[in-house]
């Protein structure tokens, strides 16, 4: 079935699909410096020579970009492998004829990077197996996952689902591309670079193996790319899969367990794909604590004194953080999106009065936005600090909820679905 797999990848309607998704998805240029903009035209000239080396299995992918950015809550950095957009292309183009082909053979506790699945549905289920009474968690933390794929396993899976030698030589090609570091090649020994349209699929490959052994088992689970927990009964029970588990993975997987991360506890001492599970009756979800210090940590980092910039450009560049923040977060069942409402409203008070500066503008602005004389001037001369003074009456009257809403501030708590 997949023994002329390359042709239908150089189809034309699949190629054009491949360019459109690149161009859809954005991103970083690559070592030789193209961006998507230029991709189509670019693309479209190259293209009969690069459908002759695919056809052929002689098509060699450039290296990848190295691009490292902060891990969340200030855990080190996290690599990611910047492909040209020519070999975006051709990788979105296998990967549209190898997924629909592989993913229906992929476990249903497999949820990360999949069509038609979510991190909603994985924190669902994931709660799900607490209410039925499995309230102690198994959570794995793999270290450095992308960065550790044994290519000789990973080549021996997609072999067994790979009849075409040249889709094979295609897909090593771009695990050994290499590196390119400060102007420096470094070769790709081992791992899947992320920030390549293949690579989640490829994770999900190695990973399916250990999926089977945890169904083999009869445990209950939930993985969410390298995110994986295992619930069960009894803190016993629990350091015994962590054991057993831990020797599967890193025997049969050759991958890596960060003891230091990896941990069997509560599950509302837990957190998975920012979710949390209150220790609570009703056992609801909610925005675990690390989630809710990292989004204050960028309101933060977005409405800082020293900008300089107005009331209403502030907010018009926090909307897109807050929109995408309440759009994931949305699905708890907790009450935090209100209350972070109200303290994002609480920030741009304060940052007003900050801007305001002196005792006359203060007096004045807030008159002008309806506050009683005595008021404005009994706030202006409080001998408190700009964030005290954002919680009084007098800054509330000057910016209540209508005024903002006005402003066109984004409203995460009208995100809430759960």
């Amino acid at each position: 079935m997949t023994k002329h797999l390359m042709e239908a990848i150089c189809s034309p309607e699949n190629i054009a699909a491949a360019v459109r998704a690149v161009v859809r998805n954005k991103g970083a240029a690559g070592v030789d410096g193209m961006t998507v903009r230029d991709l189509p035209r670019a693309f479209a000239a190259h293209w009969p020579e690069i459908e002759r080396d695919l056809l052929e299995g002689r098509y060699q992918p450039q290296p990848v970009r190295r691009v490292s950015i902060p891990k969340p809550g200030g855990g080190g950095e996290r690599h990611l492998g910047i492909p040209t957009v020519f070999d975006r292309v051709i990788q979105q183009a296998v990967l549209q004829q190898l997924q629909p082909l592989w993913d229906p053979t992929f476990s249903e506790h497999s949820y990360g990077f999949r069509p038609g699945r979510s991190a909603h549905q994985a924190v669902a289920q994931a709660q799900a197996y607490v209410i039925e009474g499995y309230q102690f968690v198994v959570d794995f933390d793999l270290a450095k996952f992308f960065d550790r794929v044994n290519h000789d396993r990973l080549m021996a899976s997609v072999a067994e689902r790979v009849d075409d030698k040249r889709v094979l030589r295609l897909i090593r090609g771009f695990l050994t591309a290499g590196v390119l570091i400060d102007g420096l090649l470094e070769a790709s020994l081992q791992g899947t670079p992320q920030g390549g349209p293949l690579s989640p699929l490829l994770s999900n490959l190695v990973l399916d193996e250990l999926d089977r052994e945890l169904e083999r088992r009869g445990h209950r689970f939930v993985r969410y790319a390298d995110d994986c927990n295992i619930y069960v009964r009894s803190e016993a029970a629990g350091h015994r899969v962590m054991s057993s588990i831990t020797r599967f993975i890193e025997r049969r997987l050759k991958l890596h367990v960060n003891a230091e991360k990896s941990a069997v506890g509560r599950p509302w001492q837990r957190s998975f794909l920012g979710y949390t599970i209150r220790g609570e009756e009703e056992l609801r979800r909610c925005v675990a604590e690390k989630a809710l210090a990292r989004f204050k940590s960028r309101v933060r980092e977005l409405t800082r004194r020293s900008r300089g910039v107005s009331l209403e450009r502030m907010i018009a560049d926090l909307n897109p953080f807050l929109r995408g923040w309440a759009g994931y977060f949305g699905f708890s069942q907790w009450r935090e999106l209100a209350t972070l409402d109200a303290w994002v409203r609480r920030r741009l008070r304060c940052l007003a009065w900050v801007q305001w500066r002196t005792m006359r503008r203060r007096i004045a602005e807030l008159c002008r936005r309806g506050v009683a004389k005595s008021a404005a001037f009994a706030a202006s001369r409080a001998a408190k600090g700009p964030w005290r003074l954002s919680s009084s009456r007098a800054l509330h009257d000057a910016f209540g909820k209508a005024d903002f809403r006005a402003m066109g501030l984004v409203e995460m708590a009208s995100f809430v679905r759960a």
